[in-house]
């Protein structure tokens, strides 16, 4: 009598911090893994009935190196499953920090992508970024990702850039012009039932040589504008955004012909504002109108600098009648283990001050100069005098606007130079502390912010 084989269990695991988009490695794991009969569960999160279900593989997928304490203890906690599974790490934190993590938990990441065969070392494993993503996995958990309802894929892969900032230069080193698109929205399709939306995850796809080649496919998939779902407007989303010194208006009117929104542009830097104005024009001319941007800071900019480039997207918005919504996006180096890091033009105050004032915007800049008046300051001045603005009446605005913010800042107008600079080297600490300086117009100014720190014991800003 012959034995039946027994199914190898695989079990791919998220730690669960929250984001946006679901983990693309993960859902490409699992379809090499059921293809070949395997009995595949994702979790996101540390689970212990889960985790004693008997796995003989465990596969942990890594984000950004400021989740690295969730990570590790994400990691640590399976090490500790039953009957000592294989178990293996990759993700763009794992790639970047393979020696970190190696000395945390005794295992090697395996780093960059698994586009070449036999990179994880399994039996008969084909080239596993090339397949079509399993979106059954997304129905094992509870979490919905904001981006769900839609194709995930990529129509090149890597960058033609190497800034400073960016990791994918190094996860990605060679610029791939051309992965074909259509045959996985097919594949998709049948496998798993038509996405409303098309969201492309390339870096860089206006380097690509065959861009008009990936626009006409992104045509033929059914993205044209007006496209529905059923009653539903589909969308196409660049989702890294596109690079404006390399946006012609050739390209730009290919793109006009998708159904984008938003159309992401970077501004990263207040060096391309010439540039990247041209290129707002340029789309609104063609109809892009709904548009958005990541705007890094801390990086190698200055306060001012970050102010200019949100204040240059709202006179386009009432120049051109665009939506141009900003995201700021902080700085931190792509091995921090936490996001403390407080670039050379920044201090911990002003940082904790632009958190204060997206932590009551939602973390977006909206549209309207009125809203972003408000929000940031007429002009680079009240921006600054808002940076350094105790914590309590930036967040709370509405309740000490007329009363103690108002006093405060009649009480700040009124500081001497010299003054200011004593005052800034006090509250730019990280840890508030009960300097007496002496000066009666100091100490009255410096007890609003002892206040500041009582109330906000309870309030949670990461910086």
């Amino acid at each position: 009598m012959s034995k039946t084989k027994k199914s190898i269990k695989i079990l791919l695991v998220e730690p669960d911090y929250r984001n946006k988009y679901p983990p693309l490695g993960l859902m490409k794991i699992a379809a090499f893994h059921k293809q070949k009969g395997h009995d595949v569960r994702f979790v996101k999160g540390c689970d212990s009935e889960i985790r004693n279900l008997g796995w003989d593989e465990i596969y942990i997928t890594t984000l950004f190196s400021f989740y690295w304490n969730k990570t590790i203890e994400t990691i640590k906690y399976y090490l500790r499953t039953p009957g000592n599974p294989k178990i293996y790490i990759g993700g763009i934190m794992a790639s970047l920090m393979q020696d970190d993590i190696e000395e945390a938990t005794g295992i090697r990441p395996v780093f960059g992508l698994l586009n070449e065969k036999g990179k994880l070392g399994i039996d008969d494993e084909e080239i596993i970024d090339r397949l079509v993503p399993d979106y059954h996995i997304l129905e094992d958990i509870s979490y919905i990702y904001p981006a769900h309802d839609a194709y995930f894929a990529h129509t090149t892969r890597g960058c033609i850039r190497k800034c400073e900032f960016c990791a994918v230069s190094i996860i990605e080193p060679k610029y791939v012009d051309y992965i074909p698109l259509k045959s996985q929205i097919e594949l998709i399709d049948k496998k798993f039932g038509q996405k409303k939306d098309l969201l492309l995850m390339d870096n860089n796809v206006l380097a690509s040589k065959q861009f008009d080649r990936i626009v006409d496919e992104i045509k033929d998939a059914g993205f044209v504008k007006g496209a529905k779902l059923g009653k539903r407007l589909r969308y196409v989303d660049f989702n890294q955004g596109i690079d404006p010194r390399i946006l012609t208006k050739e390209k730009i009117e290919r793109l006009a012909e998708l159904p984008i929104k938003p159309l992401r542009i970077a501004f990263d830097d207040i060096e391309l504002k010439e540039i990247y104005a041209e290129k707002i024009r340029w789309a609104a001319e063609y109809g892009l109108v709904y548009l958005s941007n990541y705007v890094l800071y801390n990086f190698e900019d200055t306060p001012e600098d970050f102010y200019e480039r949100l204040r240059i997207n709202i006179e386009l918005n009432e120049e051109l009648g665009t939506q141009i919504f900003s995201f700021p996006m902080k700085y931190v180096p792509f091995t921090s283990k936490n996001r403390k890091y407080i670039g050379s033009n920044w201090n911990y105050r002003y940082l904790r001050s632009v958190n204060c004032i997206l932590n009551a915007t939602h973390g977006v800049v909206g549209i309207k100069k009125p809203f972003f008046n408000r929000a940031f300051g007429e002009n680079v001045e009240q921006f600054k005098r808002l940076l350094a603005m105790p914590e309590k009446y930036i967040i709370y605005r509405d309740q000490h606007e007329a009363t103690e913010a108002k006093a405060w800042v009649v009480q700040y107008d009124g500081l001497l130079a010299d003054q200011k600079i004593v005052l800034h080297g006090i509250i730019d600490k990280q840890k508030f502390v009960d300097d007496i300086t002496g000066n009666e117009r100091l100490d009255e100014v410096l007890q609003h912010y002892r206040r500041d720190t009582e109330s906000l014991q309870q309030v949670v800003l990461q910086v």
